[in-house]
């Protein structure tokens, strides 16, 4: 009996082993086919970051050049280029503005494209650069295969136009400003031209929905209803990228288009901003050039606007701001207050966040197609170009009637008249419904209002077309003129399924261009539309000829135009004056501490420190310098590394202006959750200006704060 207890016991036992063994066995075969489930899935969804070219390179490979160079201006009590408001001056650094040149070589012919961190491109700017590279490089560089596109950030300096009512807005002609954006570019195109090297240029596009808005679709319905029906969307949502490679496949630079407003830093924001785009740009740059500090590093990406006239990254619309309330549909006014309480907003907590959002969101999807990118370039390389007097442009209505390219209110139209004279008979049947305050187009003094001679340009790599367009066209401004460009080039087989793209704010600034449709609207667009309702039409059938004559062969055949006048500095009226000699507070000394840095800081918190300082104008030519450097130490080798500085996103330097030449500058650090743990720094440099014996003498200084430690947050490991 007890035997037979025993045996049943171990029986038992037997059993409980077994089923214990075939759990664990169950467990073991679940937990090893879940990871090689979650393997071959990482294997499925990561792409190599630079993909095996799809077939061999071609035989007679393009040649290609990338290069970026600093064109950061002065940074202090100058006109910001955007807004249009005079008291909108600058007063610090955000991020700097860079110029990014791609060069394509075909072997008998060769294309520019830039696109510099700027508001547009004036067409002072475009020939004094073209003088430069033609006392470098002779014909090499020229203005029918050199396009230079603004990103038109708003966050830039200006002074760089040579016409009355871009100087009036931005106090005249600065030439420390212009020459800081023209040697910029210049020197972008020099670093591409000596890195020329044989390469490969794939093409890639797709959908991005999540990042720009139609500000004025009002505007936009008034386009043909059966036009509008061809499209899912009243702003183009689709983003091309260039990806450019060696032979090895290894990558050099990335350019892409996508039409979104840079506006995600509103007219509040007083520190130079590459804005949205530009943070695009920074964060492809800093992902491809590990090591390197912002605006350093061999690959170039270079984000450049498009048809982005009524297109706005303030994706949650307009609101009143004292009520909540949604802005009207018609007028984008408020019951109470009126325009001046309708604002829109971006995605974000404050503009910083609205820029970095929609800036990453270009950025990855950009990265996604730039991984995926298959489709390969081939052919022949073009440029094609004309100088046109839009003032005489006449545009075939039907086969018997051309035209050439209101009511007012009393009382402004009274002053108008009494001031400068009414305008022309044919002024106001030109621009009709538009009332015309003031006839800009017949204005000369002291110089031309507006240009008149306006460049008209597209360049072609392959099958890719790039439009440059001198002006902010709208969203279906940018359809029409790329149908057009399309259906001419693709008569011939070697632009068969030719891509076209709309690069904006290209050679010269015109202002907006919309349809005619959305002209009679009379909204900002319209109302920012120069040269008449007939403007698109005008533009369309010149481009459609320089697409004609590319697809033919007979770029030679196509007229210059007139050219453009280059008016005498002695006649560009500069109101800005020099700023005075800098004092320091009683018992300080310049670069002197005034409020310091706290012993610790966590990651995410901000790091602060202000100086005694100097004007920044003061500094001269600040291209390739800094203002602020983050630095750590390392205890191994006892010195300090530069870990950030003014290009990096991370830092703010802020200006503030005293009394009777005082200045402060405060330096921000906002630490992000990735900085390493450790003992750090923060140094300010600049200049500060004395007047002794009727001599100017301008001294370096340097700052440097109290070392603090940072360290990791509860919440982040």
């Amino acid at each position: 009996m007890a035997r037979k207890t025993e045996c049943c016991r171990l029986n038992g036992l037997e059993i409980s082993l077994i089923v214990l063994f075939l759990l664990m066995t169950a467990v073991s075969v679940g937990l090893i086919t879940v990871l090689a489930l979650k393997l071959d899935s990482e294997k499925q969804e990561v792409t190599p970051e630079e993909p095996s070219p799809s077939v061999d390179p071609p035989e007679n490979p393009y040649l290609i050049g990338v290069g970026r160079a600093d064109c950061t201006g002065p940074v202090a009590d100058l006109p910001m280029m955007g807004y249009a408001n005079t008291e909108q001056t600058v007063r610090g650094i955000h991020t700097r503005l860079f110029s990014r040149a791609f060069i394509v070589d075909d072997g008998s012919k060769r294309v520019v494209f830039i696109t510099a961190d700027i508001g547009m491109v004036s067409q002072r700017l475009r020939l004094e650069v073209l003088q430069e590279l033609k006392a470098k490089y002779g014909d090499l560089y020229r203005q029918d295969n050199v396009v230079i596109s603004g990103t038109h950030t708003h966050a830039g300096v200006g002074g760089y136009f040579q016409y009355t009512l871009f100087m009036i807005t931005s106090k005249g002609y600065i030439k420390p400003s212009i020459q800081a954006i023209v040697s910029g570019i210049v020197k972008s195109i020099d670093l591409a031209h000596r890195n020329l090297r044989p390469g490969r240029i794939f093409i890639n596009k797709g959908q991005l929905v999540d990042s720009n808005l139609n500000r004025s679709p009002h505007s936009y319905m008034n386009n043909p209803e059966e036009e509008r029906n061809r499209y899912e969307f009243n702003t183009d949502k689709q983003i091309v990228i260039l990806k450019f490679t060696d032979l090895d496949g290894d990558g050099m630079g990335l350019l892409s288009w996508f039409a979104v407003h840079p506006v995600s830093m509103n007219n509040t924001n007083r520190m130079v901003s590459s804005d949205n785009l530009g943070y695009a740009s920074y964060a492809f740059e800093q992902e491809k050039n590990i090591g390197f500090l912002p605006g350093e590093g061999p690959f170039v990406a270079g984000f450049s606007s498009s048809n982005l006239g009524d297109s706005s990254p303030n994706i949650l619309g307009p609101v009143c701001v004292n009520t909540g309330e949604k802005c009207d549909y018609l007028n984008s006014s408020c019951p109470i207050g009126g325009k001046k309480e309708c604002l829109a907003f971006g995605p974000g907590e404050d503009m910083f966040e609205s820029t970095r959002m929609i800036g990453e969101n270009m950025y990855k999807k950009a990265k996604e197609l730039y991984s995926r990118a298959k489709q390969e370039l081939h052919g022949p390389v073009y440029g094609a170009h004309q100088w046109v007097n839009m003032t005489d442009e006449t545009v075939p209505l039907n086969s018997t009637h051309t035209v050439r390219d209101t009511n007012g209110d009393p009382f402004w139209d009274g002053i108008r008249d009494a001031v400068l004279g009414p305008p022309s008979n044919e002024t106001t049947a030109c621009h009709r419904p538009k009332p015309i305050l003031f006839s800009t187009g017949e204005m000369n003094s002291p110089l031309p209002w507006h240009p008149a001679i306006v460049d008209v340009q597209i360049i072609t790599i392959g099958s890719l077309a790039i439009v440059a367009v001198p002006g902010e066209f709208t969203t279906m401004s940018g359809r029409r003129i790329r149908e057009a460009v399309k259906k001419e080039l693709e008569v011939k087989e070697s632009f068969a399924n030719a891509e076209v793209v709309v690069a904006g704010l290209c050679n010269i600034y015109t202002h907006y261009i919309t349809t005619y449709e959305e002209y009679q609207i009379q909204r900002y667009e319209g109302a920012s539309t120069i040269f008449g309702p007939h403007t698109l039409s005008a533009y369309i059938q010149r481009y459609r000829g320089l697409a004609k004559a590319i697809a033919h062969g007979t770029i030679r055949d196509l007229p210059k135009g007139p050219d453009p006048p280059f008016f005498d500095e002695d006649k560009l009226f500069n109101q800005v004056k020099d700023p005075v000699a800098d004092l320091a507070p009683a018992d300080t000394v310049f670069g002197d501490i005034l409020e310091q840095v706290n012993p610790s800081y966590k990651v995410g918190e901000i790091a602060s420190v202000t100086f005694v300082a100097g004007n920044p104008r003061h500094s001269g030519d600040i291209r390739d310098k800094t203002f602020v450097t983050v630095e750590r130490f390392h205890n191994d080798t006892d010195s300090w590394e530069i870990v950030h500085t003014d290009a990096s996103w991370e830092t703010r330097f802020h200006w503030i202006k005293g009394l009777a030449g005082r200045s402060q500058s405060k330096v921000e650090w906002h630490i992000p959750l990735t900085a390493q743990t450790g003992t750090y720094r923060i140094q300010h440099f600049g200049h500060y200006k004395q007047i002794m014996d009727n001599n100017t003498i301008t001294t370096p200084y340097v700052g440097t704060s109290d070392a603090f430690k940072v360290t990791k947050s509860f919440y982040y490991y």
